[in-house]
Protein backbone atom coordinates (compact mmCIF):
# COMPACT_ATOMS: atom_id res chain seq x y z
CA UNK A 1 0.00 0.00 0.00
CA UNK A 2 1.03 3.26 -0.81
CA UNK A 3 2.22 5.85 2.34
CA UNK A 4 -0.70 7.66 4.01
CA UNK A 5 -0.21 10.96 3.07
CA UNK A 6 -2.31 12.84 6.35
CA UNK A 7 -1.86 16.14 4.48
CA UNK A 8 -3.57 15.35 1.37
CA UNK A 9 -6.48 18.06 0.39
CA UNK A 10 -8.33 15.25 -1.63
CA UNK A 11 -11.48 14.14 -0.20
CA UNK A 12 -11.52 10.76 0.53
CA UNK A 13 -14.06 9.69 -1.91
CA UNK A 14 -11.39 11.16 -4.12
CA UNK A 15 -8.57 9.90 -2.63
CA UNK A 16 -10.21 6.00 -3.07
CA UNK A 17 -11.01 6.43 -6.37
CA UNK A 18 -7.21 7.32 -7.39
CA UNK A 19 -6.73 3.67 -5.91
CA UNK A 20 -4.43 5.82 -3.21
CA UNK A 21 -5.41 5.60 1.36
CA UNK A 22 -7.83 6.69 2.33
CA UNK A 23 -10.04 5.97 5.52
CA UNK A 24 -12.25 3.01 4.93
CA UNK A 25 -15.27 4.41 7.25
CA UNK A 26 -15.39 8.19 5.91
CA UNK A 27 -19.09 9.70 6.18
CA UNK A 28 -19.88 9.99 2.56
CA UNK A 29 -18.44 6.71 1.90
CA UNK A 30 -20.48 4.83 4.26
CA UNK A 31 -23.36 6.56 2.56
CA UNK A 32 -22.17 5.31 -1.06
CA UNK A 33 -22.26 1.93 0.54
CA UNK A 34 -25.62 2.14 1.55
CA UNK A 35 -26.87 3.17 -1.29
CA UNK A 36 -25.08 0.06 -2.85
CA UNK A 37 -26.60 -1.98 -0.16
CA UNK A 38 -30.43 -0.60 -0.53
CA UNK A 39 -29.81 -1.31 -4.23
CA UNK A 40 -28.45 -4.79 -3.75
CA UNK A 41 -30.70 -6.09 -1.54
CA UNK A 42 -33.56 -4.74 -3.70
CA UNK A 43 -31.67 -6.89 -6.63
CA UNK A 44 -31.35 -9.74 -4.38
CA UNK A 45 -35.17 -9.95 -4.26
CA UNK A 46 -36.30 -10.68 -7.14
CA UNK A 47 -36.71 -13.46 -9.77
CA UNK A 48 -35.65 -14.77 -12.83
CA UNK A 49 -39.57 -13.34 -13.63
CA UNK A 50 -38.22 -9.82 -13.23
CA UNK A 51 -36.08 -9.60 -15.89
CA UNK A 52 -37.12 -5.90 -16.67
CA UNK A 53 -36.88 -4.71 -12.74
CA UNK A 54 -33.16 -6.69 -12.51
CA UNK A 55 -31.75 -4.79 -15.30
CA UNK A 56 -32.95 -1.24 -14.48
CA UNK A 57 -31.46 -2.20 -10.51
CA UNK A 58 -28.22 -3.14 -12.24
CA UNK A 59 -28.21 0.04 -14.55
CA UNK A 60 -28.59 2.49 -10.96
CA UNK A 61 -26.05 0.31 -9.30
CA UNK A 62 -22.97 -0.37 -11.61
CA UNK A 63 -20.79 1.80 -13.20
CA UNK A 64 -22.02 0.22 -16.87
CA UNK A 65 -23.81 -3.33 -17.80
CA UNK A 66 -23.38 -4.67 -21.49
CA UNK A 67 -26.34 -6.02 -23.45
CA UNK A 68 -27.08 -9.35 -22.93
CA UNK A 69 -25.01 -9.50 -20.08
CA UNK A 70 -27.06 -11.57 -16.84
CA UNK A 71 -25.52 -11.83 -13.25
CA UNK A 72 -27.85 -14.10 -11.18
CA UNK A 73 -28.38 -12.86 -7.79
CA UNK A 74 -27.38 -12.82 -5.08
CA UNK A 75 -24.41 -10.25 -6.28
CA UNK A 76 -22.30 -8.11 -3.71
CA UNK A 77 -20.39 -4.87 -4.46
CA UNK A 78 -18.89 -2.10 -1.99
CA UNK A 79 -20.04 0.85 -4.56
CA UNK A 80 -20.88 -1.03 -7.67
CA UNK A 81 -20.37 2.13 -9.34
CA UNK A 82 -16.79 1.19 -10.08
CA UNK A 83 -17.66 -1.83 -11.79
CA UNK A 84 -18.19 -2.60 -15.54
CA UNK A 85 -19.44 -5.46 -17.64
CA UNK A 86 -19.42 -6.16 -21.33
CA UNK A 87 -22.00 -7.32 -23.61
CA UNK A 88 -23.25 -11.35 -22.96
CA UNK A 89 -21.24 -11.83 -19.94
CA UNK A 90 -22.52 -14.26 -17.32
CA UNK A 91 -21.94 -13.73 -13.22
CA UNK A 92 -23.57 -17.08 -11.61
CA UNK A 93 -24.81 -16.88 -8.21
CA UNK A 94 -22.49 -14.85 -5.15
CA UNK A 95 -20.80 -13.12 -7.40
CA UNK A 96 -18.53 -10.93 -4.51
CA UNK A 97 -17.43 -7.46 -6.25
CA UNK A 98 -15.47 -5.32 -3.38
CA UNK A 99 -14.86 -2.83 -5.89
CA UNK A 100 -13.14 0.61 -3.83
CA UNK A 101 -11.65 1.18 -7.59
CA UNK A 102 -12.46 -0.34 -11.01
CA UNK A 103 -13.17 -3.28 -11.84
CA UNK A 104 -13.42 -4.27 -15.98
CA UNK A 105 -14.98 -6.99 -17.41
CA UNK A 106 -14.93 -7.70 -20.78
CA UNK A 107 -17.28 -9.35 -23.37
CA UNK A 108 -18.09 -12.91 -23.09
CA UNK A 109 -16.78 -13.45 -19.44
CA UNK A 110 -18.37 -16.17 -17.61
CA UNK A 111 -18.30 -16.42 -13.92
CA UNK A 112 -19.12 -19.26 -12.19
CA UNK A 113 -20.75 -19.12 -8.33
CA UNK A 114 -19.36 -17.51 -5.68
CA UNK A 115 -16.19 -15.36 -7.37
CA UNK A 116 -14.15 -13.02 -5.52
CA UNK A 117 -12.89 -10.19 -7.39
CA UNK A 118 -10.96 -8.16 -4.50
CA UNK A 119 -9.49 -4.80 -5.19
CA UNK A 120 -9.11 -3.42 -1.70
CA UNK A 121 -5.37 -3.66 0.10
CA UNK A 122 -4.65 -2.64 3.81
CA UNK A 123 -1.80 -1.98 5.19
CA UNK A 124 0.55 -4.54 7.42
CA UNK A 125 1.59 -2.57 10.22
CA UNK A 126 -1.24 -2.32 12.88
CA UNK A 127 -1.64 1.07 13.81
CA UNK A 128 -2.61 2.67 10.18
CA UNK A 129 -5.44 -1.06 9.93
CA UNK A 130 -6.96 -0.29 13.33
CA UNK A 131 -7.09 3.90 12.10
CA UNK A 132 -9.31 1.86 8.89
CA UNK A 133 -6.74 3.02 6.43
CA UNK A 134 -7.01 1.23 3.50
CA UNK A 135 -6.10 1.61 -0.72
CA UNK A 136 -7.47 -0.14 -4.08
CA UNK A 137 -5.98 -1.50 -7.21
CA UNK A 138 -7.89 -2.16 -9.82
CA UNK A 139 -8.81 -5.65 -11.84
CA UNK A 140 -9.15 -5.83 -14.97
CA UNK A 141 -10.82 -9.59 -17.30
CA UNK A 142 -10.55 -9.78 -20.76
CA UNK A 143 -13.03 -10.18 -23.23
CA UNK A 144 -13.86 -14.18 -23.25
CA UNK A 145 -12.59 -15.35 -19.77
CA UNK A 146 -13.80 -18.12 -17.84
CA UNK A 147 -14.07 -17.94 -14.04
CA UNK A 148 -14.81 -21.19 -12.45
CA UNK A 149 -16.29 -21.60 -9.15
CA UNK A 150 -14.59 -20.18 -6.07
CA UNK A 151 -12.20 -18.19 -7.85
CA UNK A 152 -10.70 -15.41 -5.77
CA UNK A 153 -8.63 -12.56 -7.85
CA UNK A 154 -6.69 -10.39 -5.72
CA UNK A 155 -5.92 -6.85 -5.92
CA UNK A 156 -4.56 -5.29 -9.06
CA UNK A 157 -4.52 -8.44 -11.26
CA UNK A 158 -5.05 -8.08 -14.75
CA UNK A 159 -6.23 -11.61 -16.58
CA UNK A 160 -5.91 -11.94 -20.50
CA UNK A 161 -8.27 -12.46 -23.33
CA UNK A 162 -9.72 -16.35 -23.66
CA UNK A 163 -8.26 -17.10 -20.24
CA UNK A 164 -9.57 -20.10 -18.35
CA UNK A 165 -9.04 -20.22 -14.92
CA UNK A 166 -9.99 -23.54 -12.71
CA UNK A 167 -12.51 -23.63 -9.83
CA UNK A 168 -10.97 -22.67 -6.66
CA UNK A 169 -7.77 -20.66 -7.86
CA UNK A 170 -6.69 -17.58 -5.95
CA UNK A 171 -5.18 -15.74 -8.69
CA UNK A 172 -2.45 -12.95 -6.64
CA UNK A 173 -0.67 -11.88 -10.28
CA UNK A 174 -1.60 -11.04 -13.73
CA UNK A 175 -2.33 -14.12 -16.07
CA UNK A 176 -1.68 -13.43 -19.94
CA UNK A 177 -4.26 -13.88 -22.54
CA UNK A 178 -4.66 -18.05 -23.78
CA UNK A 179 -3.90 -20.23 -21.05
CA UNK A 180 -5.95 -22.62 -18.53
CA UNK A 181 -4.41 -21.34 -14.84
CA UNK A 182 -5.18 -23.18 -11.66
CA UNK A 183 -4.23 -23.47 -8.09
CA UNK A 184 -3.30 -21.75 -5.01
CA UNK A 185 -1.43 -19.56 -5.97
CA UNK A 186 -2.67 -20.07 -9.40
CA UNK A 187 -0.08 -21.79 -12.00
CA UNK A 188 -0.26 -21.71 -15.76
CA UNK A 189 -0.56 -25.27 -16.75
CA UNK A 190 -0.97 -25.11 -20.59
CA UNK A 191 -1.36 -22.27 -23.68
CA UNK A 192 -4.43 -22.50 -25.62
CA UNK A 193 -4.63 -22.34 -29.13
Amino acid sequence: MAEINHDDPRTMRERMLAGDPYIADDPELAEASMRAEDLTAAYNATTSRQGPLRRQLLEELLGSIGEDTEIRPPLHVDYGTQLSIGARSFANWGLMAADVVSIRIGDDVQIGPNVQLLTPTHPIEAEPRRNKWEAGEPITIGDNVWLGGGVIICPGVSIGENTVVGAGSVVPKDLPANVVAVGNPARIIRDLP
